[in-house]
């Protein structure tokens, strides 16, 4: 035991193996509807679900290991949402690209990105960004997992005529989101140690006890075969021979460059390990990422990058590399014991990621809101994660911003180079994706 809190640093942070169990544990149980959510989206591409289901649980475990025993942090990865999307409906679906040869499309970025890691340009940016907006897109985050969360438990539902408006309190399966809400809020206010994980076991129970979640017909399952996905980005990179297909892969490469750089900002910010406006071990934590991202498109998925919902883990305590671990090792676990995760449904975890999203509000204190020239473009990413429903299309709404706003200020010397190149980068990234 002591090895182990010797090579996490523990003690140095302030932390337990138990804490760090629990936030492994609350990291997990928050993001395990990938295991599910994954299979749905890209099955509909024509890929086996599977096998989808086993790679998930694989590509997000290798990345969530090397991140804990690399990078020490405590950010746990999986395939994204919205790039898994961007992958079947837009790529397969829209363009008629096998896909097959869209997981090519993926390695190829993938190796791009680790060139750009290996090149430090991720660090780089990462540095160059001020602080106020480091704050701004830890807010932003945060305000886009509460917008989740009320999706994810009915709270909120779409309208035609005001895009979101409150959802049907006559659903049944909204009272699972309002009692785990209530718990979790009293139990946070008192200050029960592992409150958001106990409000989510408890809301599991009422939605049982309700009859609005089913028990489980199983404790254990066979693993699904990967061989019908494994190998097959190697077997058709080939195909990456048009400017089509080059488009493809740089708009994977550009979305989770910044999807993934602003979460890990965030993520840092949140569990006070950011060090004179620097993240510290950066070079370790990019390598995890994008090596998580080069095998999960060798086993067969859309791009593999850090999760927001690890901010439920960091809330509940976790600030080492032994949550990601953790969560690592309860993936690989998942494997078998699927029928189990079934209980965990969105309305259940729906009040961690609200909660969670509180939490990380607390940012917008650090803004510097008298100073019109930071607080718009502060503004303007915090808003525009959860409205754009995108990390890297509110970053984009900032960075793009800030240079015009500090040059009417008279402030255009504090403006860095690598600052205008992140401005020139998503007005070219904005002009791609509306060809």
């Amino acid at each position: 035991m002591n090895s182990i809190s010797n090579f996490f640093h523990l003690k140095e942070n302030n932390t337990s193996f138990k804490t760090e169990l629990l936030a492994g544990l609350t990291t997990f149980v928050s993001m395990s509807y990938i295991l599910f959510v994954n299979p749905n989206v890209l099955g509909a591409s024509g890929m086996d679900k599977g096998a989808l289901f086993t790679v998930t649980a694989l590509s997000s475990a290798f990345t969530c290991i090397v991140m804990g025993l690399v990078a020490n942090y405590p950010i746990a990865s999986a395939p994204t949402l919205g790039l898994n999307a961007f992958f079947t409906y837009t790529v397969c679906l829209g363009m008629k690209v096998k896909w097959e040869t869209a997981l090519a499309a993926v390695l190829v970025a993938s190796i791009l990105f680790i060139i750009l890691t290996i090149f430090k340009v991720r660090e780089m940016i990462i540095d160059a960004i001020p602080a106020n907006i480091k704050y701004a897109i830890s807010a932003g985050i945060g305000l886009f997992i509460a917008f989740i969360g009320l999706q994810g438990g009915k709270l909120i539902q779409n309208s035609d005529s005001t895009l979101v408006t409150i959802g049907a309190l006559n659903t049944p399966t909204v009272w699972i989101t309002i009692f785990g809400l209530i718990v979790t809020i009293f139990l946070m206010i008192a200050r029960v140690p592992g409150a958001i994980f106990i409000g989510m076991i408890v809301a599991a129970i009422f939605g049982v006890v309700i009859g609005q979640i089913p028990m489980p017909t199983a404790v254990v399952s066979a693993v699904p075969s990967i061989a019908p996905t494994f190998g097959q980005a190697i077997f058709h990179i080939g195909d990456i021979n048009t400017v089509q297909m080059w488009v493809i892969v740089f708009t994977f490469l550009l979305v989770t460059f910044f999807d993934t750089t602003g979460t890990l900002i965030g993520l840092v910010q949140q569990a006070g390990l950011m060090k004179d406006n620097k993240m510290p071990r950066a070079g370790e934590a990019l390598a995890a990422d994008s090596s998580g991202m080069l095998v999960g498109s060798v086993l067969g998925t859309s791009p593999v990058g850090a999760f927001v919902e690890s901010s439920a883990g960091i809330a509940v305590g976790g600030k080492t590399g032994l949550t990601a671990v953790w969560v690592g090792i309860f993936f690989l676990i998942s494997t078998i014991f699927s029928p189990i995760l079934s209980v965990f449904t969105t309305q259940v975890t729906a009040p961690a990621l609200i909660i969670v999203g509180v939490l990380m509000a607390e940012n917008l204190a650090h803004v510097h809101w008298t100073n019109l020239e930071i607080a718009i473009p502060c503004f303007l990413i915090a808003l525009g994660m959860p409205l754009t429903y995108s990390i890297s299309d509110g970053l984009g709404w900032g960075l793009i911003v800030y240079p015009i706003s500090m040059i009417a200020a008279k402030k255009a010397k504090q403006i860095t180079p690598m600052m205008w190149i992140l401005f020139a980068v998503f007005v070219i990234y904005y002009i791609v994706l509306n060809i």
